[in-house]
């Protein structure tokens, strides 16, 4: 491949993210409940667990990173923790269980009605995700699915933030903006 190309494919793929994003940008309505459905949570003692797979169990454990620690401002820790973390758990859980039941367990240990559980899945179909929002919701938590353009998290969620593309790299670089916007505004709200 030539500089030439290089450059063309560099500058078009970010051309493609941006375009993701600006599709992101023409409905907020998701976020926004988010947002509200977080901070009540927080504000209640409650507690978020996020959970997903490879990429999507990054996301989930940079997100609540930001959480426990801080995004932009100094304030105290808040209660979350990432379900993908655990080595031990997840392999006696997959093993014992299986895999589809690897963050359904999870969250019958940890979830209780008024948390949060975020999911986290491109495809929106990822069966251990798919499972552990089923448990939360029999268990009242806030049900979140973070997805790409379809799936069936989004029709378990309470409240589904999609992403209108079938690309996975575009759908993970929407998905870290849109997580990184959940921060700032929890923030703005719990210590405006």
């Amino acid at each position: 491949m030539t500089n030439d190309a290089r450059t063309a494919r560099a500058a078009a793929t970010l051309r493609a993210a941006a375009q993701a994003h600006e599709r992101a940008a023409q409905d907020v309505g998701s976020l926004t409940r988010a947002t509200g459905a977080i901070v009540t949570a927080l504000q209640n003692g409650r507690k978020v667990l996020a959970f997903g797979n490879g990429g999507s169990a990054a996301d989930a454990q940079h997100f609540v990173a930001e959480l426990v620690g801080r995004y932009l401002v100094e304030r105290r820790a808040w209660p979350a923790i990432a379900l993908s973390t655990d080595t031990s758990i997840l392999t006696a859980l997959g093993n014992d269980y299986g895999f589809d039941r690897v963050f359904a367990r999870q969250v019958a240990a940890h979830g209780q009605a008024g948390d949060i559980a975020l999911g986290i899945s491109t495809s929106g179909n990822s069966p251990n995700v798919l499972r552990a929002l089923e448990e939360a919701n029999q268990r009242g938590l806030v049900t979140m699915a973070l997805t790409g353009r379809g799936g069936e998290a989004g029709r378990i969620a309470a409240i589904h933030l999609a992403v209108d593309d079938d690309r996975t790299p575009r759908i993970q670089e929407v998905h870290i903006t849109m997580l990184h916007i959940l921060c700032e505004l929890v923030e703005e709200e719990l210590n405006g």
